[in-house]
C-alpha cells in the first residue's frame, strides 16, 4: 500500500500539512473551510445517510456542526453516526481527510445526556479555577466519547451592562478573574495532549460585552487602551498560558469595522500581538451578516472574501458565503489561492494535532460509561453549592434550624427544573419540554433534605411573566401555615425568543405556545426588575410576618432593592444546573456553608450601569441626583455562616525596582462557630500615573478553608508585571510610583491596607510577562 507523507504518523506535522496541501484541488481546499449540520446528513431517527453525504460533501468537509446537540439523538446514536460519517470520508473522498466535529459546552455538553453544570456566571462566583478545570475535564470526556473534537466555549466577554441577555454566559466583570477561569477552563477541556482532548474556543473576539444599550450584536464603542487592558487580557492569558486552539469572532462592529471582517483584529492583534496560532471560527452566520446587516459587503461572495482575507478560517454553522463563492472568486482573480491556503493549512494542522488521521473513530460500546456518572453528578452539586452567594442573613435566619416543623416553598421557580438551567443548557437552548438529564428542583431538594416530621407547604403563587395574582391566596395560606417561607423567584433563560409582554394581560405566557424566556442570548432588557408580579408575590408573603427567605434564580444580576430592604435573608443561586435543588438545600440547611462571592456588581437601579468596581476615580466619585453610583452589592461580596478576621499584614519589599516581585502576607482566622471558606482578595491601586488608573484592580485571591478558631497564613507573590498598563505612547509599561495594597473580603470591604513603591526607570513588559500572582496557604501553629 502506498502510504503518502501526510498519512505517515511519524512525519512532522508541518511536513504532513504541506504534503497534503499540494495534493489538494481548489474544491478540496475550500471544502475544508466549510461546515454542515446533521439535518443534511442524518435521517429523523439519527441514522447516517451516505447517499446524502455523497451529494453534500463530495470533496470532504472542514467541520460538522453539532452532530449530537442539533439532532436530539442519544449519545450512543451520536457516536455511531460520527463513526459512519468519518468512515464515509475515509472511503468516499479522494484524500480521505477526516472532519472535526464541534459541539457547544458552556455549562456542560449541550446535548442529550450531557451533565448540566451551573451557568458560567455561577462558576465564576466559586472563585475556584481548579474546580472549573475538573469540570471541563469531565466535559471533554463526554465530547470525545461521541466523536466531538472542538467545543465552542468558554465566553470571555466581560459583563459590564446587565441589560445584555448574555451576561449569564460570562465569568463576570473583572478581567483578572475572567482570565483565571478561562485558563482553567481551557486546560481541562484540551488536556495535555489534543489527541485525547477537545479544542477550546475563546469567544467572542472581542469586546462583545460592551455593546450599545446592552443589546446583543450592537456596536461596541471602547477606547483602544481599555480594549487591550480589559477585553483582550483574558484572551492573551488563555492563549499564552493554556494554548487555546480556537477563537470565535464577535458579531458587532468595533470602531466601525465588523469583527468578522477586521484584519486588524483577527490577524494583526490576535496572531501577531497575542501569539495565537490556532483556528478562527465564525460565530454562526456572522459572515453572512457582513452583507445582510452590517452592509459592508455588497454580496455574499464579497462577504466571504472579506472574512477570509481578515483571517476567519472557517464558516459556521453551514456554508453560505464560502464554498462555491470562494472557488469562483479565485477562478475570477478576485481572491488569491495563497489566502485560501493559509486557512486550509491552519485547519489541517489542527486535524493532525487531534490525531484524526490515525484514529477518527470512537468506541460506541464505551460511550455510556462517561455519561452522568456518580462523580459527575457530585461535581455538579459541588460547583452549584460553591457558586451560591449569600447576600443577606439578618438575625442568622439561615441556616434553617433542624427542629423546624413546617416550611412553605413558594414561587414560580420553586418546583421548576427548566428555570434552573442557563441558555446553553440543552433543554433551555432548544426549548425542550423535557430535561436532557435528571434535574433536581428546589422543592425536591428541600423535601429530600428534611425528615418526614417536617411539613412542606408548596404553592406556585404566580408564573414568571404572568400578571395574574390568582395564585396569591394559596401562596399566602401556605406561608401562614408554616414556620418559615422560602420564596423562589427570578427569570427563565433560553434562546427561543420573547414576545412583547404588553400583548397579553392576565394569562401565563406558557399558553398557546407563547415563549416565556426572560434571559439569555437575544433576550436583552431595559429593566432589571423581576418580571410579572413576582415582586408583588414576595411582598404578599412578607406581609404575613412569617420569616422569609428569598432565593433568586437569575440569569443575570437583578436590581432587588425593595427585597434587600425588607426581606431578612436573600440567596443568589444563579442558574445552578442539574443538581440545583440539592445544592440549594445544602446551603439553606447548613450542610454546606456558603462561600460564593459575586463576580459582578449588582446595581440598585438600571440607570447606574456601568457600575463595575474598577472604574477610574472621576467615575467612581460622581453621583446621580437621587442615588449615588455605588452598587447594591459590590464585586467580591458574599456572606458566610461564620466570620473571618484579617490581621498581620506584611509587604516585602516596600521599595523595589520595576523588574521584581512583591510578597504580601497576612493572617486569616475563622472567628465563628462553624467551618467555612473565605475568599480573601488582593486589590492594588496605582495612586498617580501618566494616565488615569482604576481606583482598585483585583490582582490575586485565595480561597481558604478554616475550622472554627483556626488561623492560616496567606502569602501572595505579586509580579510587578501585573502593574503594567498601556501608556500615552501605547507601550505596556510598569511606571515608578506609590502602589496601595488592599486586602479585603470584597472590593468594598477592605480589611487591611499597606503600600509599596516602585523606584527607578519605567520598565516595558513583553509577551513573557506574568499574568497572575501565586498564592501559598500555610497553617499557623
Amino acid at each position: 500500500m502506498d502510504v503518502k507523507l501526510y498519512q505517515n504518523p511519524d512525519a512532522p506535522i508541518e511536513a504532513r500539512v504541506e504534503d497534503l496541501l499540494q495534493r489538494m484541488t481548489l474544491e478540496e481546499k475550500v471544502a475544508q473551510l466549510g461546515s454542515i449540520g446533521p439535518k443534511e446528513l442524518l435521517d429523523e431517527n439519527g441514522k447516517f445517510l451516505p447517499e446524502q453525504a455523497a451529494k453534500q460533501i463530495p470533496h470532504g468537509i472542514g467541520q460538522i456542526t453539532r452532530l449530537a446537540g442539533a439532532s436530539g439523538i442519544e449519545p450512543e446514536q451520536a457516536a455511531r453516526a460520527a463513526n459512519e460519517l468519518q468512515e464515509f470520508l475515509s472511503k468516499n473522498t479522494r484524500l480521505q481527510i477526516p472532519a472535526i466535529l464541534h459541539e457547544e459546552c458552556l455549562s456542560g455538553f449541550m446535548a442529550k445526556g450531557g451533565t448540566t453544570y451551573p451557568q458560567a456566571i455561577g462558576m465564576a462566583c466559586t472563585w475556584e479555577p481548579e474546580l472549573i478545570q475538573a469540570m471541563t475535564n469531565e466535559i471533554h470526556k463526554q465530547l470525545r466519547a461521541v466523536g466531538a473534537h472542538l467545543g465552542l466555549s468558554p465566553v470571555l466577554d466581560l459583563a459590564r451592562d446587565y441589560r445584555w441577555g448574555r451576561v449569564e454566559e460570562t465569568f463576570g466583570e473583572d478581567p483578572y478573574l475572567v482570565a483565571q477561569m478561562a485558563v482553567a477552563y481551557i486546560k481541562g477541556l484540551q488536556g495535555n495532549d489534543l489527541r485525547t482532548g477537545v479544542i477550546g474556543t475563546l469567544k467572542h473576539f472581542a469586546g462583545h460585552g460592551f455593546s450599545e444599550g446592552g443589546r446583543n450584536h450592537a456596536p461596541v464603542n471602547i477606547g483602544l487602551r481599555d480594549l487591550w487592558e480589559t477585553c483582550l487580557f483574558p484572551y492573551e492569558a488563555a492563549i499564552r498560558l493554556a494554548k487555546a486552539g480556537s477563537v470565535m469572532n464577535a458579531y458587532h462592529v468595533l470602531d466601525g469595522i465588523p469583527c468578522a471582517a477586521s484584519k486588524e483584529l483577527l490577524t494583526d492583534i490576535l496572531r501577531k500581538e497575542l501569539g495565537f496560532d490556532g483556528i478562527v471560527v465564525a460565530d454562526y452566520s456572522s459572515i453572512k451578516m457582513l452583507h445582510t446587516e452590517h452592509k459592508v459587503a455588497a454580496s455574499l461572495q464579497e462577504a466571504g472574501m472579506m472574512a477570509l482575507e481578515a483571517g476567519l478560517d472557517i464558516e459556521l454553522p453551514k456554508v453560505e458565503c464560502y464554498g462555491q463563492y470562494l472557488i469562483d472568486a479565485v477562478n475570477s482573480g478576485y481572491l488569491s489561492v495563497a489566502t485560501v491556503d493559509r486557512s486550509v493549512k491552519r485547519h489541517l494542522r489542527m486535524k493532525f494535532k487531534l490525531g484524526l488521521f490515525e484514529n477518527p473513530y470512537v468506541n460506541v460500546n464505551d460511550v455510556i460509561t462517561v455519561f452522568e456518572t456518580k462523580e459527575q453528578r457530585e461535581l455538579a452539586r459541588d460547583i452549584a453549592r460553591k457558586s451560591i452567594v449569600l447576600l443577606k442573613n439578618e438575625n442568622q435566619l439561615l441556616p434553617i434550624k433542624k427542629d423546624i416543623k413546617s416550611i412553605a416553598v413558594i414561587g414560580p421557580s420553586a418546583n421548576s427544573t427548566r428555570n434552573v438551567l442557563g441558555d446553553y443548557a440543552y433543554s433551555a437552548h432548544v426549548n425542550s419540554p423535557e430535561d436532557a438529564v435528571p434535574v433536581v428542583s428546589i422543592l425536591e431538594g428541600i423535601k429530600a433534605k428534611v425528615s418526614s416530621d417536617v411539613t412542606i407547604n408548596y404553592a406556585e403563587g404566580c408564573g414568571i411573566m404572568s400578571r395574574s395574582k390568582g395564585g396569591f391566596p394559596e401562596a399566602v395560606e401556605a406561608a401562614k401555615k408554616s414556620d418559615l417561607a422560602i420564596v423562589v423567584v427570578g427569570g427563565r433563560s433560553g434562546l427561543s425568543g420573547l414576545i412583547n409582554p404588553q400583548a397579553i394581560s392576565d394569562v401565563d405566557f406558557t399558553v398557546r405556545g407563547i415563549v416565556t424566556d426572560t434571559d439569555g442570548e437575544s433576550h436583552d432588557r431595559t429593566t432589571l426588575d423581576l418580571y410579572g408580579v413576582q415582586e408583588d408575590l414576595v411582598k404578599a408573603i412578607h406581609a404575613t410576618n412569617v420569616p422569609t427567605v428569598v432565593v433568586l434564580i437569575n440569569g443575570r444580576p437583578l436590581s432587588i432593592e425593595w427585597i434587600d430592604q425588607n426581606i431578612p435573608a436573600i440567596v443568589e443561586a444563579w442558574l445552578p444546573g442539574s443538581e440545583a435543588g440539592n445544592a440549594i438545600a445544602d446551603v439553606l440547611f447548613g450542610d454546606y456553608n456558603p462561600s460564593g462571592k459575586l463576580c459582578v456588581s449588582i446595581p440598585r437601579e438600571v440607570g447606574q450601569m456601568p457600575v463595575h468596581y474598577n472604574r477610574t476615580p472621576i467615575s467612581y466619585n460622581r453621583h446621580y441626583l437621587h442615588v449615588n453610583n455605588k452598587p447594591l452589592y459590590e464585586f467580591g461580596y458574599g456572606l458566610s455562616y461564620t466570620s473571618f478576621e484579617y490581621s498581620n499584614l506584611q509587604i516585602s519589599p516596600t521599595e523595589t525596582l520595576a523588574a521584581s516581585e512583591i510578597t504580601i502576607e497576612f493572617d486569616l482566622k475563622n472567628t465563628g462557630q462553624v467551618a467555612g471558606a473565605e475568599i480573601a482578595q488582593l486589590y492594588i491601586n496605582d495612586e498617580y500615573a501618566s494616565r488615569s488608573r482604576p481606583v482598585k484592580e483585583l490582582k490575586g485571591f485565595a480561597k481558604v478553608q478554616l475550622e472554627p478558631g483556626e488561623s492560616k497564613r496567606i502569602q501572595i507573590k505579586l509580579s510587578t508585571d501585573q502593574l503594567a498598563f498601556y501608556n500615552k505612547d501605547f507601550n505596556l509599561v510598569v511606571e515608578p510610583g506609590k502602589f496601595n495594597v488592599m486586602i479585603g473580603s470584597s472590593s468594598e470591604d477592605i480589611r487591611l491596607t499597606g503600600e509599596f513603591h516602585i523606584i527607578g526607570e519605567a520598565k516595558e513588559v513583553n509577551a513573557e510577562r506574568q499574568f497572575f500572582s501565586t498564592c501559598t496557604i500555610s497553617s499557623i501553629n
